[in-house]
């Protein structure tokens, strides 16, 4: 049986959950009040960080649910999204409209990733 292990844990949510060979992330959110360019930036920041501190990085993102409080800003984000991702590790992506904790929020990251295996490559 394999153990489930949780780093950042509040009462209500962990930033990070690994069971097994998977990372599962909390929704990573930017600053509330900048534009939806630098909230991504700071989504994308919070998701390298949290990847890293569970043993990975973004080459192993399996699946990405990107969540826009308006999809009028589609482009604005996939502008920093095409940017950022590792060429050749596109991972499995939905993007959806929803309302989100604040109204000041733009956009909210959900992602899985694999643990980097053992020897590192």
């Amino acid at each position: 049986m394999t153990d489930i292990i949780r780093h950042h844990t509040a009462a209500r949510m962990s930033q990070i959950v690994i069971h097994g060979e998977t990372i599962y992330l909390a929704g990573q959110v930017g600053n509330r009040g900048d534009s939806v360019a630098d909230q991504t930036r700071t989504c994308l920041e919070k998701v390298e960080a949290l990847l890293g501190e569970a043993g990975s990085d973004a080459t192993r993102i399996l699946q990405c649910t990107i969540w826009l409080s308006d999809m009028a800003d589609f482009a604005e984000m996939n502008e920093v999204w095409d940017s950022w991702v590792p060429e050749g590790h596109a991972p499995a992506r939905a993007c959806g409209e929803a309302k989100l904790a604040h109204p000041e929020l733009k956009v909210e990251l959900l992602v899985t990733a694999a643990v980097r295996p053992r020897d590192g490559k």
